[in-house]
Order: structure tokens, then sequence, then C-alpha cells
């Protein structure tokens, strides 16, 4: 997408020199890139500490598997 931007000269510089990108529009998407990946670690690390993630995978995956077990059992019966 084409778009017109009046960025400070100083600051497209600085840009270019720490994202080592050869050309200002790719180093404008690094710079954008990292601010929204950024931007969502803060967001994840707000969450901490209020969800509770179950990080035993092998009972998850058994829970699952009972789950779908019941889901196709109810669904096969209704035919």
């Amino acid at each position: 997408m084409r778009t017109t931007l009046d960025l400070d000269e100083q600051l497209m510089k600085e840009l270019l020199k720490v994202t080592a990108a050869k050309t200002k529009t790719a180093a404008i998407h690094l710079a954008i890139s990292a601010l929204i990946r950024r931007q969502r670690l803060e967001r994840l690390k707000s969450l901490s500490g209020q969800i509770c993630i179950d990080l035993n995978w092998k009972r998850r995956e058994k829970t699952e598997r009972e789950h779908q077990k019941r889901l196709t059992r109810s669904w096969h019966g209704h035919r």
C-alpha cells in the first residue's frame, strides 16, 4: 500500500543505521513489526497470574480424547 509520510530525517537515518536495512521501506517494515511484537508481548505479560494454563499435555490429551468419544457416541445416537 502506497502512503506518503513526513518523517523526521534524523529518525530515519537512525532507523536505517540500527536496522541495517537496505531501503527505507524495509527499515519501516522492521520497525513496525518490532513495535507490534513488543505490544503483543506486553499484553501477554499483563495476563500473568490472571489465567491458569494446564501444562500437563498428556492429561489434557487424554481428557480431549474422552470428550471426543462422548461427542461421537452422542452424535451417532441421533441418526
